[in-house]
């Protein structure tokens, strides 16, 4: 019985000791390991290229419409009663051509008037005539004192005058009574119709709207951004929006000098040299021009990342082997590419591949560029 209460407590006294030890020992070897330090990361091997600048130039198209170059608003010289309207929108009218009349009742009475009143003025210019060719003679005989044969010359002289201001109110009449016709100036295609027969309109007020056929203009809403980078005189291709193969091409006959005030565009007009029947008035057609960008970076679109949601590139410094993540400006996005305006510099060393396993100031090795790549 002691034998035994011997050997359990050896066992749990004695046992203990070791035990301790052990784990000890355990732990040390552990804080050994620890404070070794740790081995140095073999540089990360990238894909890379040379950034470089070319002068960047490209296609913008822009929706617009066709406008005839010359458009004329038609209207009464006169006031009056309209009593008859002689084309409707999309009719061709000739040079001469009655548009439209109103009532002529009142300049015909007026006519009548005024041929009455130069009728009088003559009679009495041919009376005070006679008068005074009797006091004339009357004078250099020396039967007639001089001051009646004044008076008979200065009534002779104001029946002259009176003829004279009724020829002159005979033609007014006249020419008011052909202004109650509404002619063309010139050939043309009717675009809008402003008044009806039955209404009274006031002179100079619009009536009949055409679109003279002297040429045709493709007008499109230009956004500032791009008038600066648009040629001198640049060449527009113009083709029509729903058949790209009726087309023509022209070039810019008009600038708006001010922006429209809402949208901020400026309006643009381009001359069409020999326009197709396609590219009627009022179609939609899409212009096509070449814009200067100025010097660009091209760079590949693998190479974009972004940094705090914004385009960023890893640039590596020649010197130390490592990147750095820088944010750029892109100008346009290409199928393979992307031009950068800003933030990219010309012989900068640009990653294009294994971008997204990079950090600021990791080491990379630089792999040689496979065989027939480019941008």
């Amino acid at each position: 019985m002691r034998n035994t209460r011997r050997y359990l407590e050896g066992n749990a006294f004695g046992g203990r000791p070791r035990l301790v030890l052990a784990s000890l020992g355990l732990f040390l070897l552990a804080g050994c390991g620890e404070s070794q330090p740790p081995q140095a990361q073999d540089p990360r091997p990238v894909r890379t290229i040379v950034a470089t600048s070319r002068a960047a130039s490209d296609a913008v198209s822009l929706t617009g419409v066709v406008e005839a170059q010359n458009e004329a608003t038609y209207g009464f010289r006169i006031s009056g009663r309209i009593i008859d309207r002689l084309v409707n929108v999309g009719d061709r009218v000739a040079p001469g051509q009655v548009l439209a009349r109103l009532d002529p009742q009142d300049e015909q009475n007026a006519l009548r008037s005024a041929q009455a009143a130069l009728g009088a003025a003559n009679a009495n210019l041919t009376q005070t005539r006679n008068q005074y060719e009797r006091q004339r003679q009357l004078l250099a005989r020396g039967f007639t004192p001089r001051a009646q044969y004044e008076q008979a010359e200065q009534a002779f002289l104001n029946a002259r005058a009176q003829v004279d201001d009724a020829q002159a109110r005979l033609q007014m009449a006249e020419d008011r009574l052909g202004f109650t016709e509404l002619k063309a100036d010139s050939a043309g295609v009717v675009t809008q119709r402003r008044a009806e027969p039955g209404e009274v309109v006031q002179a100079g007020q619009p009536v009949i709207e055409v679109a003279r056929q002297d040429g045709r203009d493709a007008v499109f809403d230009v956004p500032a951004a791009l008038l600066s980078g648009i040629p001198g005189d640049p060449e527009v291709e113009v083709a029509l929006a729903t058949d790209p193969a009726v087309r023509a091409s022209g070039r810019v006959r008009e600038v708006a000098p001010q922006a429209d005030p809402v949208t901020r565009t400026f309006r643009v007009r381009v001359g069409l040299s020999n326009p197709p029947e396609g590219l009627r008035l009022g179609t939609t057609v899409v212009g096509r021009v070449m814009v200067d960008r100025g010097p660009v970076v091209e760079i590949p679109a693998s190479a974009l990342t972004r940094l705090n949601d914004k385009p960023a590139v890893w640039v590596v410094d020649p010197k130390n082997q490592t990147v750095a993540l820088r944010t750029i400006e892109v100008l346009r996005f290409g199928p393979a590419s992307v031009s950068v305006g800003e933030g990219l510099k010309p012989s900068e060393i640009v990653v294009t591949a294994g971008v997204q396993a990079l950090h600021p100031g990791q080491k990379v090795r630089l792999l040689a560029a496979p065989a027939g790549a480019s941008l």
